[in-house]
């Protein structure tokens, strides 16, 4: 059995996305069998989980399920068609809300909540990616889904507003990020995400992807 199986926690870099990791492992292992707990948006980035061969790969709906945890920094004042800083942005108002009026808008977005998949997303809807349908303009009708959030307000600069988001699988933050907006009535998008957390594993532990190279030693940072 190769002794490069197991799963590698790593933070993945800005502008790159989630299957990148795949393609650097499978030439550093040798490994064909490569799947993650999860991806992250190409501009966002933070803790990956790596499932590197078909023991790990198999169980990959196990760590999907867990919990995780966020921190993230809204733009308000715009919105974007993405939600996030892939897209072009557009003013929404120069209203500066007052910190109170933030956190009572936070404050509706505490708990269990129904919560719209975002168009520019991976989620498949009769076999069809949702952002293969966006980039054609077309957009359709999505379900809500259950969702459980919970937010502390980390900072609050105008037009930055720091948070911390703990969530369920499932929640997407830029979604968070454009409802959060709404409610002000400044729009708002996102400028930064970090997924610090996914169920018991963290990003502290987490290996940089840009130390992921051929002269690198992955045994001693494999969890079997």
């Amino acid at each position: 059995m190769n002794n490069q199986t197991g799963i590698l926690l790593v933070n993945k870099a800005a502008n790159k996305t989630s299957f990148s990791l795949v393609s650097i492992l499978r030439k550093l292992t040798n490994i064909k069998k490569i799947g993650h707990a999860g991806t992250l948006d190409p501009f966002a980035t933070g803790l990956m989980i790596m499932l590197i061969g078909k023991d790990y790969t198999k169980k990959s709906d196990k760590f999907i399920n867990h919990g995780k945890e966020y921190l993230c920094t809204l733009h308000l004042g715009y919105t974007t068609e993405t939600f996030d800083t892939e897209s072009e942005k557009v003013l929404v108002s120069k209203k500066v809300p007052t910190f109170d009026e933030i956190k009572k808008v936070i404050d509706l977005f505490q708990g269990e909540q129904k919560q719209i998949p975002p168009m520019y997303s991976a989620k498949k809807i009769k076999g069809q990616k949702l952002y293969d349908l966006a980039r054609k303009g077309i957009s359709i009708k999505r379900e809500p889904i259950n969702v459980n959030i919970e937010i502390k307000i980390e900072n609050y600069s105008y037009p930055y507003l720091d948070l911390k988001v703990s969530s369920s699988k499932g929640t997407y933050i830029r979604t968070l990020a454009n409802d959060i907006g709404e409610k002000l009535k400044t729009g708002a998008y996102l400028t930064k995400l970090i997924r610090t957390r996914c169920g018991p594993f963290h990003l502290k532990d987490a290996i940089d992807q840009e130390k992921l190279s051929a002269n690198i030693n992955l045994t001693p940072l494999l969890i079997k």
